[in-house]
């Protein structure tokens, strides 16, 4: 096939320890994998993947089941159960079957019902209390119908220890069955249908740890001594772009930078405390996570909340093959999938100090007690969290996905000179993505900012409802299985989308001579996308009339609205050109060489939503709210051969790739903000089995990837927003306003040396990066009621003044790499057999290791990803006669714990790391009975 595949089978997969999807990277060169953020992964094939963070994002690598393309699925998750074979294609497809995809397709295929009774049993005992089981039966019923089922189980004790709660969490519940039918009436006429349930209920932890390099924030802006901690905090980003290996990268963000955390320390006093000084909920100027050092183990943690994971997915799928004429064979795939996933866990995987005040021991002025309701012991019981002295923060990822896709295929088989493949597909895909943050700060800051009560006698809170008509914010009052998804006392990004794909392609093949094969495809795309978008609203209120918020900006007090639909449309002409050529070589049993043109299409999609605040309250800089489809040019050229009587097979592979808007998301207000660049890509591909007798076998395959950004590319980091640049400096805002900015230091060092103090320091700094209708303005055109212009002497409009509306300088992108496209894979295998009358034994280990990579385009020392190697046994001793297998492996040998790839959290979560690792060591004995 004049193609770059890797055709994994059964018995292939068996051998190797390949369980699932995410382990394939160590069987197919210039492939990377790793779960991502949120409620996805990313496998990536010759550096392209999905980067793309949206619920409207297409996969740039295909995962398909049976040739079903499957937009969401648990085919990562999920082990492989009763699979025929695997198949990884690489390079641009679309023109045999499926849906588009830029980076290659992955394709699961389940053992179909046959006409011969068989079945298995297998039964495994592992380490971290591993229980698994498999089994199968294949029951003919007569001679032209069948069926098969087939189920696996696993049972594990968590990978990770959380030194908190004292638990063991990341474990394993898994359960998979898959039921088939096979109908054969006629010679002519072919059917089959599938229904495959997978379900995961546990502690699956969905990122790993979150690290940080702690940023103090400065002592000295240019001639100004900073000289309050509170002060220091503002300038503090959370985090500085350390090396995620050195051992300060296991810090915790610079709290008192939290906006929240801000707030509660300098805008909400309760009264006084026995020494007559100003008490706040949490005391003035601290950080609640100083001095919190975590652990170098990848593996622990330390949290008050243990994860929660659930998956259900199903697929249901029908095909149907009819030869019309003896050269004509008419295909139909029906398919529907349904896909339910909900995870949760600590936000930050460790815990902070003691934060809360004991509010029950308030003054007044005159030393009467003014005891308030918020912390009373010290302790802030959240609706949602419940008590605790301490800041929590948990997050919650879910999704509900249905889809139906419907393709026909006709395909000749002919005697001649030229035969054919053609065929027409339609995607109908509906999914609603929900991602929360709940934080005791937000909750709090509702309760007791915005729906405060003051009278008789301490600060406390009143509900907002319909008895109180003016402005408040919603807080939720349930706990957390059981929240009504309707309160600003958390975020929530709710995105809804509805896509509708239809395609129709096909592909001619010429056999120009005996030995000379041309193949042209082509495929037209329709992609319709439908997103409703639905803005976050944490700590935005309105008054009952609907009147917008005056202090908050916002709409709404609750719930959460649509905007107008966002329609977007595109329609792609792709395809390929291939001529291969099978010359009689003297010193090859078998040679295929090819040369091959062809273009990728990817859809474009939508941002998610960010806040919709009242300009006339809060300016906010607005972000695109779409991002563009990608384009993709590929050259390959390749050849396959067999050798040395057939004891080697060697293939070799080069390939080029213009590219064209590759889309890469970072966190921007709160939401993923997907950018497109331009890049190119070239590489190098060998795989190789040798096989020089009966009982020694070697395989392995080496990729050799270069990337390269294209030059005038640009992205502002939110990193290292000034990238150097001398007279700016990076701020933490308002509270409404989630990103940091940038602002010039001379006007920070005169709001640092001016008479009017620290405290009023605290507001006008934030009005450097946006202004606030209730808190400050340098701006005189911008209404507001701490005109600060007129207080420190000058007038400043970041949204007009400062580059990039105060967002920062961009970053030259030029020549760097994309992500997580190390510059070189490689992997090595080899086994033995001892053959021994009826029984076989098989020993076999394999290397595998990719070099260095970056997990985003920016290329700094943060960003990078150190190069790790992945090591595994196993012995088999398998008597055919008596259909008996027992085998035993090591998986991780050495128990390494790489980071595979990374991800940067918000700026008003401090820019902290969350990391992802391999699974531990494990090993097992397992004991297979075929019938």
């Amino acid at each position: 096939m004049p193609i770059a595949v890797t055709a994994l089978s059964s018995e292939a997969l068996q051998s190797r320890q390949i369980e699932g999807g995410s382990e394939l990277l160590r069987a197919v060169p210039n492939v990377t994998f790793s779960k991502a953020n949120f409620s996805m992964y990313n496998f990536s094939i010759r550096g392209i993947g999905t980067k793309a963070v949206s619920a409207s994002s297409d996969p740039a690598v295909a995962v398909s089941f049976n040739n079903t393309p499957l937009i969401r699925n648990r085919l990562f998750e999920q082990e492989y159960l009763d699979v025929a074979r695997v198949e990884v294609l690489r390079g641009p497809q679309g023109t045999l079957y499926g849906r588009n995809a830029t980076g290659g397709v992955v394709n699961m295929f389940p053992e179909l019902p046959s006409f011969d009774s068989e079945a298995f049993v297998t039964g495994e005992l592992g380490n971290y209390d591993t229980k698994r089981a498999q089994a199968m039966v294949n029951i003919p019923l007569g001679d032209t119908f069948a069926v098969r089922g087939a189920f696996a189980l696993t049972k594990r004790d968590g990978f990770d220890y959380n030194s908190f709660n004292d638990t063991h969490v990341n474990d394993r519940d898994l359960f998979t069955t898959r039921l088939s039918a096979r109908w054969e009436p006629t010679a002519r006429f072919r059917a089959n249908a599938i229904w495959e349930h997978f379900e995961e209920d546990d502690n699956r932890s969905r990122t790993g740890k979150q690290l940080c390099t702690t940023d103090p924030g400065p002592t000295q802006v240019g001639s100004a001594a900073v000289v309050q901690p509170y002060t220091q905090d503002q300038l503090s980003q959370g985090c500085l772009p350390g090396s995620l290996y050195d051992d300060a990268a296991y810090g915790a963000p610079n709290g008192g930078s939290f906006g929240p955390i801000r707030l509660l320390s300098t805008s909400v006093s309760l009264g006084f405390d026995a020494n007559g000084q100003l008490s706040y909920p949490i005391p003035l100027g601290s950080d609640p996570y100083e001095g919190i050092v975590q652990s170098r183990d990848l593996r622990e943690m330390s949290t008050s909340y243990d994860p929660v994971f659930r998956a259900k997915n199903d697929v249901f799928q029908v095909n149907l093959e009819f030869d019309l004429t003896d050269t004509l064979t008419l295909y139909s795939q029906t398919a529907y999938a349904k896909d339910d996933y909900y995870a949760s866990q600590d936000y930050a995987r460790y815990v902070s100090n003691p934060a809360f005040i004991d509010s029950t021991q308030i003054f007044d002025f005159d030393g009467t007690p003014l005891p308030s309701t918020i912390t009373p012991g010290g302790i802030y019981t959240d609706p949602q969290l419940g008590p605790s002295d301490r800041i929590l923060s948990v997050d919650l990822s879910q999704s509900d996905n249905r889809q139906w896709y419907q393709e026909f295929r006709l395909q000749s088989d002919m005697d001649g000179k030229f035969n054919f493949s053609v065929g027409a597909n339609y995607l109908d895909f509906k999914s609603q993505d929900d991602y929360f943050v709940f934080n005791n700060t937000f909750s709090m800051i509702a309760e007791y900012f915005y729906n405060v009560s003051l009278g008789g006698g301490g600060k406390g809170t009143v509900p907002c409802d319909e008895n109180r008509p003016t402005e408040c914010v919603y807080v939720d009052p349930n706990p957390l299985s059981e929240i009504n998804g309707e309160g600003h006392n958390y975020f929530r990004s709710k995105n809804v989308i509805h896509t509708r794909s239809w395609a129709v392609f096909g592909e001619g093949y010429w056999d120009l001579t005996s030995d000379l094969r041309l193949t042209t495809g082509l495929r037209y795309t329709e992609d319709r996308k439908v997103t409703t978008p639905y803005p976050s609203q944490l700590l935005l209120g309105a008054d009952l009339d609907g009147t917008p918020g005056a202090g908050t900006g916002g709409y709404v007090r609750s719930g959460y609205y649509a905007l107008p639909d966002i329609e977007q449309q595109w329609e792609a002409v792709t395809g390929r050109l291939v001529l291969d050529w099978t010359p009689d070589l003297s010193f090859t049993d078998d040679t295929l060489i090819y040369a091959s043109l062809s273009r990728g299409y990817k859809g474009g999609g939508t941002n998610p939503p960010r806040l919709d605040l009242n300009p006339g309250v809060v300016e906010y800089l607005p972000l695109s709210s779409t991002f563009d489809p990608e384009y993709v040019n590929a050259f390959e050229i390749g050849t396959k051969n067999t050798l040395l009587d057939g004891a080697l097979r060697l293939n070799t592979i080069a390939f080029f790739y213009d590219y064209k808007d590759y889309q890469v998301s970072q966190i921007v207000d709160r939401i993923s903000l997907n950018e497109n660049f331009d890049a190119t890509i070239w590489g190098l591909e060998l795989e190789a089995v040798y096989k020089p007798t009966a009982n020694f076998q070697i395989d392995g395959n080496f990729g050799y990837l270069k990337t390269r950004i294209a030059d005038g590319e640009g992205s502002i980091n939110v990193m290292d927003r000034t990238q150097g640049t001398d007279g700016w400096t990076v701020l933490r805002p308002w509270i409404q306003v989630p990103s940091n900015c940038i602002a010039p230091t001379e006007y920070v060092e005169r709001i640092l040396n001016s008479p009017f103090g620290p405290e009023l320091a605290n507001f006008a700094i934030s009005a450097l990066c946006a202004g606030s209708s209730r808190f400050g303005t340098f701006n005189p055109d911008f209404a507001s009621s701490l005109p600060f212009w007129a207080f420190y002497g000058f007038e400043y409009d970041p949204l007009t003044e400062a580059p990039n509306g105060g967002r920062g300088f961009e970053a030259d992108l030029s020549g760097n790499e994309l992500p997580n496209s190390p510059s070189w894979t490689a992997n090595i295998g080899a086994q033995y057999t001892w053959f021994m009358g009826n029984w076989d034994l098989t020993l076999r280990g394999d290397y595998y290791r990719q070099g260095e990579s970056f997990f985003r385009v920016y290329n700094t020392e943060y960003d990078r990803l150190e190069g790790w190697d992945n090591v595994n046994l196993s012995v088999k001793l398998e008597d055919t006669r008596r259909g008996l297998i027992l085998q035993a492996y090591v998986k991780n040998v050495f128990d390494d714990a790489p980071i595979v790839d990374a991800f940067t959290n918000s700026d008003d979560t401090g820019l902290t790391t969350n990391v992802f690792t391999l699974d531990p060591r494990l090993f097992a004995v397992r004991l297979t009975k075929t019938f």
